[in-house]
């Protein structure tokens, strides 16, 4: 016969069984149902900041955003670039940002053929932070990462891969947030080079709603075929935002141009737009 403990044991075993897809059905409803008050949570304990035009900001950010681009190339042509790789944001964590950027469009002036660029992605996790009460700071690091889905050479020929590390500090109204990041491709990198990305914005907040910056954009390839050279972009912008839409939904829009600072710079005069919905 049956033992008392053992029958209590599968009984136990046989709730615990039962009750657990019901366990699991309150955790994912609490996950999504307390969705917004821990992104309220996550963004009060980090500067108020705006993304800046050009720098990938390390603030954690939950918004779409959509850019279009035009660059001005050799030969007199020009590159327009619809999306400009950017996305939606979403913070599913309170120190951590999944971005999934769409493949942007590619339309040239030059024979080239027109298409779809590269999808990305991009992986932040908050390091440290303090608001404008505690310190005005923050420090994140970025894990990227591109999938060769291009059409007609309008992106890499394989997938690259971009560790990045990124920090911001504030004085008031004035602030500073930079990145610097390696592309390293997984395959042939000795061909396509693994660049150095080094870019800094400058930004102050004036009158409640603007935020004018200035932003240096620096690349430098240590290999492949481009190796010792270096470009740097100098680029003055003004973001707009931001401003209430509806419940939490919000607008901001901004402009700026990047210019070529040295003699070498695969492109030249890229003017920007930016149209972005937090919520």
């Amino acid at each position: 016969m049956t033992s008392p403990t053992l029958a209590s044991l599968r009984i136990l075993v046989s709730l615990i069984l039962l009750a657990a897809p019901a366990t699991r059905a309150f955790g994912q409803q609490d996950f999504f149902s307390n969705w917004f008050d821990r992104v309220t949570r996550t963004q009060a304990a980090q500067p108020h900041w705006i993304t800046p035009m050009f720098t990938v900001t390390p603030r954690l950010e939950e918004e779409f955003r959509f850019d279009i681009l035009r660059q001005s190339v050799a030969g007199g042509n020009t590159t327009a670039n619809y999306d400009g790789g950017k996305g939606l944001e979403l913070i599913p964590t309170e120190h951590t940002e999944i971005i999934f950027n769409l493949p942007p469009y590619l339309a040239h002036t030059s024979p080239a053929r027109d298409g779809f660029g590269d999808v990305s992605f991009l992986f932040k996790c908050r390091i440290l932070a303090g608001n404008e009460e505690h310190g005005n700071y923050i420090l994140t690091a970025f894990l990227g990462a591109s999938v060769p889905t291009g059409e007609y050479k309008n992106g890499a020929p394989h997938a690259v891969i971009t560790p990045t590390i990124a920090a911001g500090k504030g004085y008031g109204p004035f602030s500073v947030q930079s990145t610097f990041g390696v592309g390293v491709p997984v395959d042939d990198a000795g061909t396509l080079g693994t660049p150095l990305a080094w870019n800094t914005a400058f930004q102050y907040h004036l009158l409640r709603k603007l935020w004018p910056e200035i932003e240096t954009n620096a690349t430098f390839w240590a290999n492949g075929p481009n190796a010792g050279k270096k470009q740097v972009f100098l680029s003055p912008g003004l973001v707009v935002g931001r401003i209430h839409l509806w419940r939490r939904l919000g607008f901001a829009i901004g402009g700026g141009v990047q210019i070529a600072a040295t003699q070498y710079h695969q492109y030249n005069h890229q003017w920007s737009l930016s149209v972005r919905f937090p919520f």
